[in-house]
C-alpha cells in the first residue's frame, strides 16, 4: 500500500493537469483577405500576365495560370496559417465526384453556354467582336506551341482558377453556416468572368462561374469544379479546331454559318444530358463527395509559418527560370513580338479587301521563315514597319 502510494504521488506530479503552466494555445488563425488578393491577382494579370502572353501565348498561358493563380493562392493560404491544399479543397481526391462534374461540364456547354454566346454574339457589334475574338491566341503557333496552348487551357487554367477562385477568393467571402453562402457564390461568378477581360462572353463565364462555385458549395471539394472547367475548355477547344480544320471558321466565318436551328438542338441535347445527370445523382450519392468543407481549424498548417520571404523565394526562382528558359529557346519570337507590339498593324475584317489579306498573309509567312531562322531578322522588320506605316491603327483607311 505505501509503494502503491508513492507510485501515485509520482503519477500526479508528473501529469499535465498538476502543472500551474497554462498549455500553450494555437496562434489564432487570419482568414485571406478576398479583396486584397482579387486586386494582387488582377495587377499582376493585366501587367505580367499579359507580358508573358505577348511574348509568347503558349509560354504565357502556363506562366500566368501557375504564378499569378496558383502561386498567389498558395502564398497568401500559406502565410495565413493553412494548408492550402486541404484548405481549398484539393484533398483528397474525390473521383466519383470529379468525374460528375466533367459529365456536368459538357452538358452545360451544350445546354447553356452555347445559347447564350449565341445570342451574344448577335447581339454585340462586329467591332466588339473581333476586338475579343480569343480565336486569334490559336493563330500563328507551331505545333508544339499548339499541344502547349491546349494544354493550358485544359488543364492548367481548370486547375489553377478554380485554387484561386473558388478555393481562396469564394470561401473566404463564404460566411460560416448558417448564413447563406449565395452572395460569396454571386460576387465570386461576377469577379471571376471579369477576369477573363471579355465582355462579349462575360455572361456566359458568369454561368460558369455559378456552375463552378455551386459545385463547390455542394460537395466539399474543388475536383468537381475543375473537372467542370475542364470539361467547358476541352469541348470548346475541340469545336473550335474542328472548325477551323474544316474551313468553318476561316476569316470569322462561324458567326455566319452558325444557325440556330442548330444551337437549339445542341441545347436540347445538353439539357437531356442534364436532367439524366440529375437522375443518376439520386442513385450514386456518391457524385456529391463529402457535401462540406473542413473546418478551418482542420485544415490549419501543422509547422510554424516560415518567413513569408522563404514562402515567396521558390515562385519568384521557378518564374525567373521558366523566363530564362524563353528566352534561350524562343529568343527569336520574343524579339518579333516586341518588334510586332512596336510597330502594330491594323487588324483585317473577313471582307477585307483581298489585295490586303495577300499582303498580310505574306506578312505572316515571313515572321515564320525568320522565327526558323531561314530568314534574317531585318527582312521581317523592313517588312512590317512598311505596312505598319501604311496600314497601322489611326491611319485612316477602312479595313472592311
Amino acid at each position: 500500500m505505501a509503494e502503491g502510494g508513492a507510485g501515485d504521488d509520482t503519477v500526479d506530479e508528473a501529469s499535465p493537469s498538476s502543472d500551474p503552466r497554462p498549455a500553450e494555445s494555437p496562434a489564432p488563425l487570419s482568414p485571406p483577405h478576398p479583396a486584397l488578393a482579387a486586386a494582387l491577382a488582377f495587377g499582376l494579370f493585366v501587367t505580367l500576365g499579359a507580358l508573358t502572353q505577348l511574348l509568347n501565348p503558349a509560354f504565357g498561358v502556363w506562366f500566368t495560370e501557375a504564378f499569378l493563380f496558383l502561386g498567389l493562392a498558395w502564398i497568401m493560404l500559406r502565410r495565413s496559417g493553412y494548408r492550402p491544399a486541404a484548405y481549398v479543397g484539393l484533398t483528397p481526391f474525390l473521383g466519383p465526384a470529379a468525374l460528375f462534374g466533367f459529365l456536368l461540364g459538357v452538358a452545360n456547354f451544350f445546354a447553356v453556354v452555347v445559347p447564350v454566346q449565341f445570342l451574344a454574339q448577335r447581339v454585340a457589334p462586329a467591332w466588339l467582336r473581333e476586338l475579343f475574338d480569343a480565336s486569334r491566341l490559336f493563330e500563328g503557333q507551331t505545333p508544339v506551341e499548339l499541344a502547349l496552348l491546349l494544354g493550358g487551357v485544359s488543364v492548367a487554367a481548370p486547375l489553377c482558377e478554380e485554387f484561386f477562385f473558388r478555393g481562396l477568393f469564394q470561401r473566404s467571402l463564404t460566411p460560416p453556416a448558417p448564413a447563406s453562402p449565395w452572395r460569396a457564390l454571386i460576387i465570386t461568378s461576377v469577379v471571376f468572368s471579369a477576369f477573363h477581360l471579355d465582355p462579349v462572353g462575360f455572361l456566359a463565364r458568369a454561368e460558369l462561374g455559378l456552375l463552378f462555385g455551386w459545385l463547390f458549395l455542394r460537395t466539399g471539394s474543388l475536383w468537381p469544379g475543375i473537372a467542370a472547367h475542364a470539361a467547358n475548355n476541352i469541348v470548346s477547344s475541340v469545336l473550335f479546331l474542328v472548325a477551323t480544320h474544316s474551313g468553318l471558321a476561316k476569316d470569322g466565318a462561324t458567326d455566319d454559318v452558325t444557325d440556330w436551328r442548330a444551337v437549339l438542338g445542341l441545347a436540347l441535347v445538353g439539357w437531356t444530358g442534364l436532367l439524366g445527370l440529375r437522375a443518376a445523382s439520386r442513385h450514386f450519392p456518391a457524385v456529391w463527395g463529402r457535401g462540406t468543407m473542413p473546418d478551418e481549424e482542420a485544415v490549419r498548417a501543422t509547422k510554424p509559418v516560415p518567413l513569408f520571404a522563404l514562402q515567396l523565394l521558390p515562385w519568384v526562382v521557378a518564374a525567373t527560370l521558366s523566363l530564362v528558359t524563353l528566352g534561350l529557346v524562343d529568343g527569336r519570337g520574343v524579339s518579333l513580338s516586341v518588334y510586332d507590339v512596336q510597330h502594330p498593324v491594323e487588324p483585317l475584317g473577313k471582307d477585307a479587301d483581298p489585295a490586303l489579306q495577300a499582303e498580310r498573309k505574306a506578312l505572316r509567312q515571313l515572321r515564320d521563315a525568320v522565327r526558323k531562322g531561314e530568314v534574317p531578322m531585318e527582312a521581317y522588320e523592313e517588312e512590317r514597319l512598311r505596312q505598319s506605316e501604311k496600314d497601322g491603327p489611326g491611319k485612316g483607311k477602312p479595313r472592311r
